[in-house]
């Protein structure tokens, strides 16, 4: 995560698929991934996916 952030500074990550299910990631996330980055402070939002870990299967019911 540090690594995305400090070359593409996104606004937001959304965490998918089963990895969207563990809930330290949200909370101890952002403090743990600052740790690692080139600024000091972190603006980059973790969200959760509105589909949850059914994203795969919405995807390949449109096909």
């Amino acid at each position: 995560m540090a690594v995305v952030i400090n070359i593409m500074d996104p606004d937001a990550i959304v965490l998918g698929g089963g990895v969207g299910n563990i809930e330290r990631l949200y909370t101890d996330g952002p403090s743990e991934v600052l740790e690692h980055l080139f600024n000091h402070r972190i603006d980059t939002l973790f969200l959760r996916p509105k589909l949850g870990d059914s994203a795969g299967v919405f995807g390949a019911a449109l096909l």
